[in-house]
């Protein structure tokens, strides 16, 4: 492992050990956790396997830190605005009128353009004979569908829990849309990152 990736990956570790200082919804927070620490097995595993290259490495533990501050205020209660208003004087919410927290969508966004360049360079990896359109193509599509099996992952959660306890842990806040929205957003941004694959054509080896 790099010097740059193991900087990244144990600040990681650091922000994870930091968000249960205190924690406020203990069980639900280790729910959305439990997805933390076997991402960041896997990490690890496929690093040593099919080694990333540092830029994507780095996006994938940057999409970990942001899924541990999600997952100390559950999504819904994350208090981006309080904070961007103390550092900044601007409120989003003010702005553009939002009457939802929006930081899930954020998370789903970030999804698509942190994860899709992995994804595209380890099918390049693993079956070098891939055209850099045929290996992005393929690398939204994981996307796609792993996005699919999340939702699909929390319906079923929920159906095992209470309303309340349901909503506090998918944040829906009363979006019937809430699934389709999230999916979308993280197709569009795995599709956002073309110009980097673009960017990166010439270059399958790590």
């Amino acid at each position: 492992m790099s010097r740059a990736k193991g900087i990244a990956f144990g600040l990681t570790l650091v922000v994870f050990a930091a968000s249960w200082i205190a924690p406020r919804w203990p069980v639900e927070q280790a729910m959305h956790s439990s997805l933390t620490v076997l991402g960041l097995g896997w990490l690890w595993w496929h690093d040593r396997r099919w080694p990333l290259r540092p830029l994507h490495f780095v996006l994938i533990c940057a999409f970990i830190v942001a899924h541990c501050v999600g997952a100390r205020w559950l999504y819904s209660y994350v208090p981006y605005d309080a904070w961007l208003q103390a550092a900044f004087g601007w409120s989003p919410a003010e702005t553009f009128g939002w009457r939802r927290n929006h930081f899930d969508r954020f998370i789903h966004l970030i999804y698509g353009v942190c994860f899709a360049p992995a994804i595209w360079h380890w099918l390049r990896q693993r079956w070098p004979a891939l055209t850099l359109g045929q290996a992005f193509g393929g690398a939204v599509m994981l996307i796609m569908c792993s996005s699919l099996v999340y939702e699909w992952l929390e319906w079923g959660i929920a159906l095992t829990m209470s309303p309340d306890a349901a909503e506090s842990y998918n944040g829906q806040q009363g979006d019937v849309w809430d699934a389709h929205a999230d999916m979308l957003l993280a197709t569009l941004g795995a599709l956002a990152t073309w110009p980097l694959a673009r960017a990166e054509r010439r270059q399958v080896a790590p």
